[in-house]
């Protein structure tokens, strides 16, 4: 199945908008497993366990787990999402950018060392960068567009004067990833979260689009601002995954963090609720 027929898939299956980060930091784990990295698989296969049902996709993201040297554990998540919940989506949050070979073993390393559906990728060095990606045609690459980082602004409201109308970069990265970079329908856009009016800015450019938007929840995204800036219900991928990360995964610091994840992710879900008639 192709990346974006899965997602929606997922989203329709489980009645939700709402993509859970899997950014595990052991120094915040609950207190019986505090400071162990070698509890990595443990926490996120029990978050996903307490998700699956809640969720259109999982997003783990490599440094958390290259940084411990926990890639094995990160292989052995992937596996126990593949098999216990097959029908939500994985998006590996890897950020990657690199021209020819490199990217190449790079996107060999998302979609088959780790058999992620998905990959988020920079596109600061242009269209040959995106494409050893998009040989994998049932796969997805989320290009970064507009970051919910305040230092965003340093490159990506800056307008280009050598294209028509001076457009910002953000709104150009859109129009290409609408248009010419999308030949086989496997991009989407990733946009922060902390810009509503830019979300819509991109959703007006890139209609169809599926739309990673960061930043809800910790970070202080507002969740139906989000949404109302992005979803468009009834077109062909025009949705918008929306993650949440630290406020679902240390909901509680107690034995009961499992628990106590799934009642944070039933709240986001409910608040990610598009509005009828929309």
């Amino acid at each position: 199945m192709k990346f974006l027929q899965q997602l929606q898939a997922a989203e329709r299956l489980n009645d939700s908008l709402l993509c859970v980060g899997l950014d595990p930091d052991p120094a915040k784990f609950p207190t019986h497993w505090k400071g162990d990295a070698g509890r990595i698989y443990d926490f996120c296969a029990a978050i996903v366990d307490a998700t699956k049902d809640l969720v259109s996709a999982f997003k783990p993201q490599i440094a958390y787990f290259a940084a411990h040297r926990a890639e094995d554990q990160l292989e052995q998540l992937m596996t126990h999402i593949k098999r216990t919940a097959p029908q939500v989506p994985i998006i590996l949050d890897a950020k990657r950018g690199d021209i020819g070979a490199t990217a190449e073993q790079y996107a060999r390393e998302a979609f088959e060392r780790y058999q992620a559906d998905a990959v988020t990728l920079s596109p600061f060095m242009g269209r040959d960068s995106i494409e050893p990606y998009l040989r994998y045609p049932d796969k997805g690459a989320f290009l970064l567009c507009r970051t919910s980082n305040p230092g965003g602004d340093d490159w990506q409201m800056q307008r280009l004067a050598d294209q028509p109308g001076q457009p910002r970069l953000f709104e150009h990265l859109a129009r290409l990833a609408q248009g010419d970079w999308n030949l086989n329908g496997q991009l989407g856009l990733v946009v922060g979260a902390t810009y509503p009016q830019e979300i819509e800015r991109v959703r007006e450019l890139a209609p169809t689009l599926p739309l990673l938007v960061p930043g809800v929840g910790a970070q202080g995204g507002d969740a139906r601002a989000t949404v109302a800036a992005g979803w468009r219900g009834g077109q062909a991928g025009g949705t918008v995954i929306v993650n949440s990360s630290r406020a679902v995964l240390y909901a509680s610091s107690g034995e009961d963090f499992a628990a106590a994840a799934r009642r944070a992710a039933q709240a986001t879900r409910e608040a990610l609720r598009p509005t009828p008639g929309r």
